[in-house]
């Protein structure tokens, strides 16, 4: 190829990575780009990895194959948390041209521009030590939500975590500029933002913090609902969720890690609360908002993790008020504390714990709607027509699907569950 003209994302793993990749791509559309979807034949294919699992370093190496099946001569390029934590692994796979760390992943038009005049694959990375700035991205375009970026990196160490290895140190966006920017989402007709960051509640510059953010949106007029995404129980204070109680605009939903209901797995994790801190954030939000909707995430085969460890963890959530699980299986990480801890679970019990804690997630989630059921309760339609269908959710996350109705396109519509 003479020149690079059009280019089609791949995003893998968390809402900041979707906000990020929307970004990456309104920068190169601004240099005169065509964005294509990634089923579509394109010059340069772009995939911005996770690296929480082993699985999604297999679905990067996939993704690559099933490219070079399709589009031999097409470039491929990739960036994200994978290309930082191994980019010499990511260029050993044949078909890929270019790997971006952390810092040149916002550099992405000016090495395109240059793909056609390298020779082999390239790496453009550094110590994660030397990251240190941060970039504001946002979706846009692709759904009825809209996923702003406020906050990047961590400084906690929690020991099965590759994260901070991945995206440095915590670091934010000011106040101001984040308020400029849902100003700039309200005007092209967004409805709802969900506040995303590494560790959100994290968030704050010198003489800022996450409870200011939150107070200052919530005044800005234009946007009808912000989500706050995943928050450590620690970060999650009271005044918060009061907060969020009294506002017409923050939903009544949170996304709060646990990783574990055993004290014991908790302290071999490095996790800065404990299950009666848990239990007090959970009961403060339903004391509050008896309708708010509660996600968590649990980890499962956690070195050292025994039986009643996880028996633990079952009845811990068995008997909290929450609505539905992220469940994850432990998979061992390099360069990672947990890889030196002994009592290593085998994979079977993992993948067995796993499904128990699926299966109590549909129960906690089929508990939780039935409660609803005969009420009204604001929905936001979005976009997509999944075969004559349309789906969005409520202010407290219940999702609802309906004949599609154009016209009901990204408008909240009062909706009997």
């Amino acid at each position: 190829m003479s020149a690079v003209r059009s280019v089609a994302f791949h995003t893998l793993g968390c809402k900041l990575n979707y906000s990020e990749t929307s970004s990456l791509g309104r920068l190169l559309e601004k240099e005169g780009f065509e964005k294509k979807e990634f089923d579509e034949d394109a010059d340069v294919y772009v995939i911005n990895t996770c690296s929480v699992t082993d699985n999604a370093d297999k679905e990067c190496r996939q993704l690559v194959r099933r490219i070079q099946r399709r589009a031999p001569e097409s470039y491929v390029v990739i960036t994200g948390c994978y290309a930082q934590l191994k980019p010499e692994e990511i260029a050993s796979i044949p078909g890929v041209d270019l790997v971006l760390g952390a810092a040149e992943k916002f550099n992405l038009p000016h090495h395109i521009k240059n793909l056609t005049q390298q020779q082999g694959v390239k790496i453009c990375s550094c110590d994660i030590e030397e990251v240190n700035g941060f970039t504001a991205s946002w979706s846009s375009q692709d759904r009825t939500r809209s996923f702003l970026k406020v906050q990047d990196g961590c400084d906690y160490t929690c020991s099965f975590c590759t994260i901070p290895l991945a995206r440095g140190k915590s670091r934010s966006d000011s106040i101001a500029n984040v308020a400029a920017n849902v100003r700039e989402l309200a005007a092209a007709n967004t409805k709802e933002i969900v506040l995303t960051g590494v560790n959100l509640g994290d968030f704050g510059q010198p003489g800022e913090d996450f409870f200011q953010l939150v107070q200052t949106l919530d005044s800005i007029s234009g946007i009808d609902r912000f989500r706050i995404s995943s928050i450590e129980p620690n970060l999650l204070t009271k005044e918060i969720i009061s907060f969020v109680s009294t506002s017409e605009r923050f939903m009544p939903h949170f996304h709060i890690p646990l990783q574990s209901g055993s004290d014991r797995i908790l302290g071999l994790m490095r996790r800065r609360y404990r299950r009666s801190l848990y239990s007090e954030r959970v009961a403060w939000i339903k004391e509050c908002m008896p309708h708010a909707a509660i996600g968590v995430d649990v980890i499962v085969g956690f070195p050292g993790e025994t039986e009643e460890d996880f028996a633990d963890t079952y009845s811990f959530l068995e008997n909290l008020p929450v609505t539905y699980l992220h469940v994850f299986t432990y998979s061992e990480r390099e360069n990672t504390h947990a890889l030196s801890l002994h009592d290593k679970v085998p994979v079977s019990v993992r993948q067995e714990r796993n499904r128990k804690l699926r299966n109590l997630s549909f129960v906690k989630t089929k508990q939780f709607t039935s409660r609803f059921h005969d009420t009204i309760r604001p929905v936001l339609f979005e976009k997509a027509d999944h075969e004559g269908m349309m789906e969005g959710y409520t202010d407290n996350y219940i999702r609802v699907q309906t004949p599609y109705r154009k016209e009901w396109i990204n408008s909240i519509v009062d909706w009997k569950i």
